[in-house]
């Protein structure tokens, strides 16, 4: 536990009570919030908690790789959610991208952009990453764990890495971000048709050619959240993998 540090001058019970969850834990370094989060949801923490760090040493993507979160520059959180209807967990990725998207946008320069599975882009620079990992006992579902991590500020490190607009503050990004995730993971059942027409307004990669996971042109996803990829002569539908798009054709 870090009670001693504030996030943007904030303690976790303050945060706890601004954003109207039953608890909040900050840290100054960690490893990955997403280890953290499973480690509280497997001691029984309540639907709702949030871990915040300042800083992650070993920040993941999906496939294991690796995410950078430098200090003070952005959010790098999970959130542990217990859903009682599990209908919604295969588009739950999706939609959390979607309602972060419209939380991001009040602090970006032009609308948020988003990549199948899992990404956010602003000016063709990625913004941010999500990933969700669920932990099942047989066949009922215990909790998932909502890992994000947004650049509020260009990561020194990382200078073609996209960044919300100059003066946004944390607090300010989380308090809208989290309404929204916790929307997004109370859904059940598969995209709705508004919800197709948002992914499909922004789609980054709908139209373009790709290499991966197959050579071919995305042609959006499905309301079950496959990837739609046209080949020479069909379409394929993928349910798993990264989508790499292939910025030499």
């Amino acid at each position: 536990m870090a009670d001693d540090y504030l996030f943007d001058g904030f303690s976790s019970l303050e945060l706890a009570t601004v954003l109207d969850l039953p608890q909040v834990e900050l840290l100054e370094v960690t490893t990955s919030t997403l280890d953290v989060a499973h480690r509280k949801a497997g001691a029984g923490c309540p639907t709702g908690t949030l871990v915040v760090a300042d800083r992650q040493t070993a920040g993941r993507g999906r496939t294991g790789s690796k995410w950078s979160s430098p200090a003070a520059s952005g959010i790098w959180m999970t959130l542990v959610e217990r859903p009682a209807d599990t209908s919604g967990l295969d588009v739950l990725s999706l939609r959390i991208g979607m309602r972060a998207a419209r939380a991001l946008d009040r602090f970006a320069s032009e609308p948020v952009r988003l990549k199948w599975p899992n990404d956010l882009f602003i000016e063709g620079r990625k913004l941010a990453g999500i990933l969700v990992e669920a932990r099942w006992r047989e066949s009922k579902l215990e909790w998932v764990a909502i890992g994000v991590g947004v650049n509020v500020c260009a990561p020194a490190d990382f200078p073609l890495a996209g960044s919300l607009e100059d003066g946004t503050r944390r607090i300010e990004v989380l308090t809208e971000l989290i309404p929204a995730l916790r929307l997004a993971a109370k859904a059940v059942g598969h995209l709705t048709s508004i919800e197709m027409a948002e992914w499909d307004a922004r789609d980054l990669a709908r139209g373009r050619p790709c290499r991966e996971p197959a050579r071919g042109i995305v042609e959006g996803v499905t309301p079950g959240g496959e990837l739609l990829v046209a080949l020479a002569d069909s379409v394929a539908r993928f349910r798993s993998g990264s989508l790499v798009l292939d910025l030499h054709t």
